[in-house]
């Protein structure tokens, strides 16, 4: 129907959502939030028909909302609150373009929406408040944009390289040439990015280098976690010309390697060029190779090296971590039954990588300020390990272990999460493969929940039942303190918001009970609706308020309740609703 309409009937839907955001209107209240909510479903559809229009008002508006004076917290949170509006709206007008949009709309996406959305990628680093939310906000709308008008972002990205190759500073601007972290690229894509970047490398200054590496690397993962076919199919039919400009770059990349430093910093993109090459990486296996390849098999000897510790060099054997993790995740994309040389190569490093990472005694910590990356990189070595092999539950128990630090708990239920959010591969092994750890999980909530409950003084705490335990003794380390920090109390919030997550992603994992009787199936299942339902009242944290809700209304759906207690699942629900 927005098809038929003037002109001017789609600009007054775009005057509309421009007056009611927060930063004209102030605070939201329901009704605000509804009216939001429906302008925005307005123009996502009036788009598919008048796309130019759309996306020219929108980008004008965020335009203006950028250049306003503010003042005062609450301004600067509704200022917040209405780009991160404009921009979700904006994402979700690219993600339908059409496809045979007129090459007018790419020009007038180049001069105007581009470069706002690259000030946002640009301008809010993790000094600004809401810092990470705008980025994130803005690279989605980077990567849709990208989807449809991929050249137009290529060439800003070439432009700036071609720049610096024939710049003498030293403090150079590199936030173009980062644009290629945020977006959408598939194989053809991504061996363009590695062609154009060849011939320049060399000739650019050490902080473009380093961001040409660390940003390649980045849209390598982009490419496999939004086109896993393609990359699978690059084990089955490698492609040549991707390979040369692979194997090119990785000789670059190890000429600038020339110290210890640098050969950290290079090593993780390495490990990725290699794995672009599946016969050089077969070749390299052998005890003799060519002249040409030695590098590589170098490179695979030092990083094994450094893994085991040898050597001493203490951000060697770190970057060989982030490197042996990359390999071992990009290796789950390949199908076993391509019997790719580089799962041999996995199952040389794996042992030494989960030592180091999983080791209770001497947790791996890279440095203050590394805690969330160094979080994120042992969920994905945990993931990882979990699919190349489900059987094996060393990770399992030691993150299970209750005198395991508390970051290992988090880590193992961040990592079930994913791992049941993000299984779409026919050979990746599901979640029901751990259901024979939901005692321990389930002991974990409570243990956890309890934690929470006495540091916000609101409640009693929970009953605990004696049956369900962690591997290993309970320590004194988990008994309560009188007083707990502020950062413990932090950390525990954290992990329960984890905890209620899982729950919500996956109940059957908190109710599976295969050996328990009747009874105490009842009694582990109204001890875990019984600690959700406290949380709901929580004022002090909204987010865990909000998620308790949600995990409720998932077991309360018809075939979660009959999990209950599968014995006298009738009976067992309406003893624990009323």
């Amino acid at each position: 129907m927005a098809a038929h309409k003037p002109v001017e009937w789609v600009q007054a839907v775009i005057n509309r959502f421009d007056e009611q955001l927060p930063i004209k209107v102030g605070q939201q209240n329901t009704h605000s939030k509804v009216s939001t909510e429906h302008n925005k479903e307005c123009l996502i559809n009036i788009s598919k028909y008048k796309f130019s229009i759309v996306i020219s008002g929108l980008t004008n508006i965020l335009k203006n909302v950028n250049n306003m004076r503010i003042f005062g917290e609450t301004s600067e949170k509704n200022l917040y609150l209405s780009q991160l509006i404009i921009l979700d709206t904006l994402e979700k007008c690219l993600a339908g373009q059409s496809k045979d949009c007129l090459r007018l709309d790419e020009t007038m996406l180049v001069k105007q929406l581009l470069p706002e959305i690259c000030h946002f990628i640009h301008t809010y680093r993790d000094g600004h408040q809401h810092a990470a939310e705008l980025r994130a906000s803005a690279s989605a709308v980077l990567f849709s944009l990208s989807c449809n008008n991929f050249n137009a972002v290529f060439s800003r990205i070439s432009t700036r390289l071609q720049e610096l190759t024939v710049c003498s500073e030293d403090n150079v601007d590199v936030h173009d040439i980062e644009l290629m972290q945020y977006i959408n690229v598939d194989c053809s894509k991504l061996k363009r990015l590695l062609q154009e970047m060849v011939p320049k490398f060399r000739a650019l200054k050490k902080p473009a280098q380093l961001a040409v590496i660390n940003s390649l690397e980045k849209a390598f993962w982009n490419w496999v976690e939004n086109y896993p076919d393609e990359f699978t199919m690059l084990y089955q039919r490698p492609q040549t010309d991707m390979a040369e400009a692979a194997e090119k770059l990785f000789d670059l990349v190890d000429s600038f390697a020339e110290s210890a430093k640098r050969k950290a910093a290079v090593w993780p993109l390495q490990i990725i060029l290699l794995i672009l090459c599946p016969e050089i990486t077969h070749t390299i296996s052998r005890d003799t190779v060519e002249d040409s390849k030695a590098n590589k098999k170098l490179f695979l000897d030092s990083l094994r090296k450094a893994l085991a510790g040898q050597g001493g060099n203490k951000q060697l054997m770190e970057s060989a971590a982030i490197a042996c993790v990359k390999l071992c995740k990009a290796s789950t994309y390949i199908n076993w039954e391509d019997h790719s040389t580089i799962f041999l190569l996995v199952q040389s490093i794996v042992m030494d990588l989960k030592a180091l990472l999983f080791n209770p005694t001497k947790p791996f910590l890279r440095g203050t300020g590394s805690q969330n990356a160094d979080v994120e990189l042992m969920v994905d070595c945990f993931v990882s390990c979990f699919r190349i092999n489900p059987h094996n539950n060393q990770q399992f128990k030691i993150c299970l272990a209750s005198s395991s630090p508390s970051t290992f708990h988090f880590v193992l239920v961040n990592s079930l999460h994913r791992i049941i959010t993000n299984s779409h591969l026919d050979w990746w092994p599901k979640i029901d493969a751990v259901y024979c750890y939901s005692g321990e999980l389930r002991f974990m909530f409570s243990d956890t929940l309890n934690r929470v409950i006495q540091s916000s003084g609101t409640h009693a705490p929970l009953r605990m039942t004696p049956s369900l335990t962690f591997i290993g003794k309970r320590t004194t380390s988990l008994k309560f303190k009188e007083k707990a920090t502020e950062l413990d109390t932090r950390s525990f919030k954290c992990l329960l918001l984890a905890l209620v997550k899982l729950i919500h992603a996956d109940p059957k994992l908190m109710l599976h009970n295969p050996v328990k009787q009747a009874p105490d199936m009842q009694s582990s299942t109204a001890e875990l609706i019984t600690g959700l339902v406290q949380l709901v009242p929580l004022s002090t944290t909204p987010q865990l308020s909000q998620e308790a809700m949600e995990a409720l209304l998932v077991l309360h759906q018809p075939e979660n309740i009959e999990l209950w207690n599968p014995h006298a699942p009738i009976e067992t629900f309406w003893d624990i609703r009323y």
